[in-house]
């Protein structure tokens, strides 16, 4: 079958019946009205493709160009940036030195309705709920991997919406009606039985390189992943544990063909070649169930893994483990996006030794491959919040190769961001164990931490079995700035409400304080509201 996720889009515009409750003055869409008809001419390849590319571009053209949302620009519309600004720098993990577009509301962790980039996220996924909706609607019956495909990547845009708003409006039509709203309870039903319908027809799991057809496409171990999640967060979202469910499909992803990448290469770690520039061909992507495909030459976005490698540098970092390159092997570095303190004490209990360690020495003094920062010539801190250099910075993502190659452009990355890899499942399980098992992971969870632990190199945090605190931390040390902070904190109490763990800035103030708990869910757009007299305010807003 073909490869559909390079994104070489259509010459010819896609002209798509929205489907979606804005009005084309307050979303801003291109195209917008919801009146025109499809083009014929666009085939089903094509418009798999933008069903794709929804999550790795802007829009149509470059970077910049013809993007999605005439209104912004292709890096603030980015569904990756959105993503990290909602999951990531609400949290513990992240702090941002830019003061537009409401990022001082993620770095206290209380975004408003009238929150530009709120809006944006709840746009990105909005107009890509209906473009898989126009796929199925036109050609649902012509391929039918690629149909439970279109309904994979739907039900993950609503996994955002139910995620982070909770109750957002719900269509799976074409059509000018207004959106009704669905409750958070009956959309998480209705995702799973959505992906437990299509999972049959899904391709088999087969991990693939960039050279492979097929590659950066989903397949049954991804539904099985998302199917693990979903139930992982069950009590958050209904009310109701499915901790048993959650262990059973993160077992399947385990037992499948994708497994842990674990081999160094050249002074790479086996763990940061899952973020460099080739890996999608170092052998990483063994781990990869969904990669959002970038090349600098061919694929350019501002609003992927450029950002997170631009916006949280100065091309002052040394992370190349020859000990004299300097930078990203990425040009125009933008200062912005750097570590909480609460992140580096993760990985070291005397933060005093990091100081002035570069970022390709911080791993040794760690005794963890995944701790990836840049101390020198900063300070722990994040005193004030709008100086890049208060505050460490991250260099989990690059643009360098393990295999000494260069670069296909001078200015955009070839850094893959993956959406979802395999080693979230072995987190899935070792927490769903601990939760049945009365707060410790039985044999079966700690294997699975162990197996973590074990690519990363990390001798000093095993034990005979781990409890929830330490599988708490775990998730952040393994999946820190990939977007699954903010729900972990919410499911271990440790966000909005009474709760003793706090963060620098969290509220507002420096030293943090409680936010209440009306935070966990965060509030439908103002603009939205406005258009759509079906839909209710979150409580709190």
């Amino acid at each position: 079958m073909k490869s559909f996720a390079k994104y070489i889009l259509p010459a010819a515009t896609v002209l798509v019946a929205m489907g979606i409750s804005s009005c084309s003055s307050d979303l801003d869409i291109d195209p917008i009205d919801p009146n025109q008809k499809f083009e014929q001419n666009i085939t089903p390849e094509e418009l798999m493709n933008k069903c794709y590319a929804n999550f790795a571009k802007g829009g149509q053209g470059d970077a910049d160009d013809n993007t999605d949302f005439t209104a912004n620009d292709g890096g603030t519309t980015g569904f990756v940036r959105q993503v990290f600004n909602c999951e990531n720098l609400t949290t513990d993990e992240a702090i941002c030195a830019w003061g537009d577009n409401g990022i001082s509301g993620w770095n206290s962790t209380m975004p408003e309705a009238s929150n530009p980039m709120l809006t944006m996220l709840y746009n990105r996924m909005e107009v890509g709920i209906a473009y898989c909706n126009q796929y199925i609607n036109n050609f649902g019956s012509y391929n039918p991997a690629m149909t439970a495909e279109a309904r994979f990547l739907r039900a993950y845009e609503y996994w955002v919406m139910l995620d982070v708003f909770g109750n957002p409006p719900f269509t799976t039509a074409i059509s000018n009606a207004t959106p009704q709203q669905i409750s958070r309870k009956d959309l998480f039903a209705w995702l799973v039985n959505e992906l437990k319908d299509i999972e049959p027809t899904l391709n088999d799991p087969a991990p693939k390189t960039d050279s492979q057809e097929g590659y950066g496409r989903v397949d049954k171990a991804a539904d099985w992943q998302f199917l693990a999640r979903l139930y992982l967060n069950s009590e958050v979202y209904t009310g109701v544990q499915k901790y048993d469910s959650a262990r059973i499909y993160a077992k399947k992803v385990i037992d499948s063909p994708y497994k842990l990448y674990t081999t160094a290469k050249n002074g790479w770690s086996a763990y940061q070649q899952l973020f460099m520039g080739d890996n999608g061909s170092n052998g990483s992507s063994v781990e990869a169930l969904f990669p959002l495909i970038q090349n600098g030459s061919t694929t350019r976005s501002y609003g992927c893994t450029r950002f997170l490698i631009n916006g949280s540098t100065n091309n002052s970092e040394m992370m190349n483990p020859d000990g004299k390159s300097v930078g990203t092997n990425s040009d125009d570095q933008w200062s912005g996006n750097r570590a909480r303190p609460q992140l580096i004490e993760k990985f070291f209990d005397n933060t005093d030794v990091t100081k002035d360690l570069h970022a390709y020495q911080m791993p040794a003094a760690a005794g963890d491959d995944r701790a990836i920062f840049e101390a020198n010539g900063r300070k722990i801190t994040n005193d004030n919040q709008k100086t890049f250099t208060d505050g460490y910075a991250v260099c989990k993502w690059n643009n360098w190769r393990a295999d000494g190659g260069q670069r296909s452009d001078d200015k955009f990355v070839d850094t893959d961001y993956f959406l979802m890899r395999s080693a979230e499942s072995y987190l899935i399980l070792a927490e769903a164990d601990a939760r049945l098992n009365g707060g410790r992971t039985t044999a079966e969870g700690t294997k699975a931490i162990d197996a973590l632990l074990n690519r990363a190199n990390d001798k000093k945090l095993v034990k005979a079995s781990y409890n929830l605190d330490d599988i708490c931390d775990e998730w952040s040390r393994e999946f820190y700035w990939e977007g699954l902070r903010r729900p972990t904190l919410i499911r271990f109490g440790r966000f909005g409400g009474n709760s003793d763990y706090t963060w620098s800035w969290k509220g507002g103030v420096l030293s943090g304080r409680n936010v209440d708990s009306h935070y966990n869910l965060f509030p439908l757009p103002q603009d939205d509201l406005n258009a759509n007299r079906n839909l209710k305010q979150n409580p709190g807003y």
